[in-house]
């Protein structure tokens, strides 16, 4: 059985313990008292409100977003790279980016993209990221664990990948593929 914890709606503190039985235990509650026998799990990112551009070519995100976007993709069973790569391919990790096309945000994704994934508010990194990740899983998944076509789909849907059979021939769709693939395997490296 595989537990996927990505918190979404609710915004704390999340407590852990393993009990007699083996069993994982969570709560939002401050249970880390002596006695209590939960210890801190995930610790709530820090509000995000003034714009968080990142200095003109640094590639830095501030780091606790880059951390969240880390811990975020391993609980969804993603390597941490790859969703680096695609916050950097999409945005540099500027929250306010909006496209010619619409999309939003730092994983730049389509309004239809936020809806089916419930990110209320695109500009917002945690949720920005939760729904990217979301979507990149649901792609890996699609296409079999292939990351060249789900990376070609996450820039140019994946109706244009399966009528193509690989990656589209569209010149934009080739590159942003080469470079999301470069940066993961930079990011890889540095891991």
């Amino acid at each position: 059985m595989s537990l996927l914890l990505c918190p979404t709606l609710s915004r704390g503190d999340i407590y852990q313990k393993t009990g007699e039985d083996g069993v994982l235990h969570f709560t939002n509650m401050d249970m880390a008292a002596p006695g209590g026998g939960y210890s801190l799990y995930l610790k709530e990112a820090p509000r995000f409100r003034p714009p968080a551009r990142l200095p003109q070519g640094s590639g830095k995100s501030p780091e606790w977003v880059l951390d969240y976007a880390e811990r975020c993709a391993m609980n969804h069973e993603l390597p941490p790279a790859l969703v680096k790569a695609v916050i950097r391919a999409e945005s540099n990790g500027y929250r306010l980016a909006v496209s010619r096309k619409g999309a939003q945000g730092m994983m730049q994704l389509m309004p239809f993209t936020s809806r089916r994934f419930r990110v209320k508010d695109p500009f917002d990194p945690v949720e920005n990221i939760e729904g990217g990740v979301k979507f990149i899983r649901e792609l890996l998944v699609t296409f079999n664990g292939d990351v060249r076509l789900a990376v070609a789909a996450y820039n140019a849907g994946p109706g244009a990948v399966r009528k193509y059979g690989g990656v589209p021939p569209y010149p934009e769709t080739r590159e942003y593929v080469r470079r999301v693939m470069d940066l993961y395997a930079t990011y890889t490296i540095n891991e």
